[in-house]
């Protein structure tokens, strides 16, 4: 794109975010932080920067790749346009492919969202975080839910981006100088693989993928312009780079207005979507490595939940969340336990303790049996003694008889090891 069209998109006010300059400060935006949110970038982060012609202070945006582990960060160049200046290794993220449906559902999001000062926390429990925004105007106007969606440190994950604690201190910086600059709000473009016509003819029988051909249009915009698209949502879907008449706007859940876009960037736009439709129709036809599992929809969203809220509750359950199956079935892995929390100590506890009582209850009941098959086995020794009394051998047939050694006495071993079980002395 000439540097004429590019600004004609800048005028247009289709950068959002990338220019948004401000009177965000220093004082006014980061108060009373810790010494590890003042970390600098490195002298020689500085100096790429530098010959990449970008200042330490201007604008940025993200970039996530699930299927690869990335998160980019781009900043802008004094022409405009936006390049990669660092490319860290996710250290976890959770769930599978696809977007995030539901509170609980252990999915971290996919789409375009917005980060602002306030989302950026200085003093968060996971060393550095920012809130990345979700759910955005796309997943209200969807039904979606959840709260508290980050990318930040502590490698932890159950529905972020969690990143190593080095990592998230230069990402922080990053956002940090760009605010510091004036950038008002940074743009995260959030993928489940990078948008190639091979990855989409991977996962073109997903169920996912018509809402993934809808983020490809914002990634294909940035792919033409390196600038963060404009993102606007209407009819219960995202839309890109378009500008509305004047006295009309963009309703998340109603009607699209009538729009207009650059003739370059429509010119630009066909002209990729050519070439990416032969080489969609190219991979397509040929081998292609396996897809990697991504969520089956609400329905499986809704069972994960599920899941998370037993979890939460101390509950014995699957170590790992429980998935459905194209055919309907649900797979819920064989390792059970409990989460390390205090509410699945105290039900551990619990466990525990009823364990230990069944155990005793039952080798009290043994001992009783044993106790009663012993006065029987007494019982019958007295009636036979009886009975031998009444009728005495001749006095021949005892001189012959052996000697028997003594036996100890059955009942009272049983007696004694009964009354220890029952408290007796």
């Amino acid at each position: 794109m000439r540097k004429a069209d590019l600004a004609h998109l800048i005028k247009a006010g289709m950068v959002a975010g990338a220019l948004a300059l401000g009177g965000c400060s220093a004082d006014s935006t980061f108060r009373d932080i810790n010494p590890k949110a003042e970390k600098q970038l490195s002298p020689e982060m500085v100096k790429t920067m530098q010959a990449k012609g970008m200042e330490r202070s201007s604008p940025i945006m993200a970039r996530i790749f699930k299927e690869e582990g990335k998160v980019e960060i781009w900043k802008q160049k004094k022409n405009g346009r936006y390049d990669v200046i660092a490319s860290y290794d996710i250290c976890k993220w959770s769930g599978k492919l696809g977007p995030k449906y539901i509170e609980g559902d252990r999915q971290a999001p996919e789409g375009f969202y917005t980060v602002r000062p306030a989302q950026m926390n200085p003093r968060s429990s996971y060393h550095l975080a920012f809130n990345i925004g979700y759910p955005n105007a796309f997943d209200r106007a969807n039904g979606r839910t959840g709260s508290n969606l980050m990318v930040h440190g502590s490698c932890s994950s159950s529905g972020c981006y969690s990143m190593t604690d080095e990592q998230i201190e230069q990402i922080y910086a990053f956002g940090r100088d760009a605010f510091r600059g004036g950038q008002t709000e940074f743009q995260i473009q959030a993928f489940p693989f990078r948008m190639t016509a091979q990855n989409m003819a991977r996962y073109k029988d997903d169920p996912n993928y018509r809402f993934w051909t809808m983020l490809k249009e914002g990634y294909d915009h940035f792919e033409i312009t390196k600038v963060p698209p404009k993102v606007d949502v209407c009819e219960k879907r995202y839309v890109f780079n378009r500008m509305a008449p004047e006295g009309t706007s963009f309703n998340a859940t109603g009607a699209c207005p009538a729009t207009t876009q650059p003739d370059t960037l429509a010119s630009a736009y066909s002209s990729y979507q050519s070439s990416y439709q032969a080489a969609f129709t190219t991979a397509a036809g040929g081998a292609l490595p396996a897809a990697k599992p991504s969520i089956a929809g609400l329905k499986e969203a809704n069972i994960v939940s599920d899941w998370t809220k037993r979890r939460a509750r101390g509950e014995r359950i699957s170590i790992e969340p429980p998935s459905l199956n194209q055919d309907g079935s649900v797979t819920v892995p064989s390792q059970m336990g409990r989460i390390d929390s205090p509410e699945g100590r105290r039900q551990a506890a619990l466990d525990a303790a009823a364990a230990e009582k069944a155990k005793a209850e039952a080798e009290k009941k043994r001992a009783a049996a044993e106790l009663a098959a012993a006065r029987e086995a007494e019982k019958i020794a007295r009636a036979q003694a009886a009975a031998a009394a009444a009728n005495p051998p001749p006095p021949e047939a005892v001189a012959a008889a052996p000697a028997e050694p003594e036996k100890p006495g059955v009942i009272g071993s049983v007696r004694k090891r009964f009354a220890g079980l029952f408290g007796g002395g």
